[in-house]
């Protein structure tokens, strides 16, 4: 019989595989309203590098990497690459809201108010959960928590010159 241990410890590695690895499966053709009204598909994304950023307001590590999303969005957005901030369901409307202004968020954000868009993502349920999708609409690399920045660069790029 398995202890706890061992069974948490495997669950763990599980988790650290998917997270890391590269997952070349097509993203789900999800459709997204944005904080502003603007409505869209992934299909409607093709052509483009996107980042979909599964976060909350809560959530202190997706607070740290909003300076760098930012960043990343200013930096490459003229070349084809998008970002969509999507806030989990529990955030209320207002905290996302108010953060979004407050912060100066440039990409579109996103409120997943019923949950569909996490759960077509594999059912997202940590933040920050951040896919990186390529110009057909391939996932990239999939991300939880914190990530190298160098090599996240480097993966935006190579994805934009694909």
């Amino acid at each position: 019989m398995k202890t706890l241990g061992t069974l948490l410890m495997a669950a763990c590695l599980s988790l650290l595989a998917a997270c890391s690895n590269d997952d070349s499966s097509k993203a789900p053709n999800v459709s997204f309203e944005t904080l502003t009204g603007d409505q869209f598909t992934m299909q409607d994304l093709r052509g483009q590098v996107v980042v979909l950023k599964f976060w909350a307001t809560d959530c202190t590590t997706c607070v740290a990497q909003m300076p760098d999303t930012i960043q990343y969005y200013q930096t490459y957005h003229d070349q084809g690459y998008e970002v969509l901030g999507i806030a989990m369901a529990h955030d209320p409307e207002s905290y996302v809201r108010n953060f979004t202004e407050s912060r100066q968020l440039p990409f579109p954000v996103v409120l997943d108010k019923d949950g569909s868009i996490a759960k077509a993502f594999g059912d997202i349920r940590l933040t920050p959960t951040t896919f990186l999708v390529d110009k057909q609409g391939n996932i990239v690399r999939r991300y939880v928590g914190n990530y190298d920045k160098a090599a996240f660069t480097q993966s935006i790029e190579r994805a934009l010159a694909g």
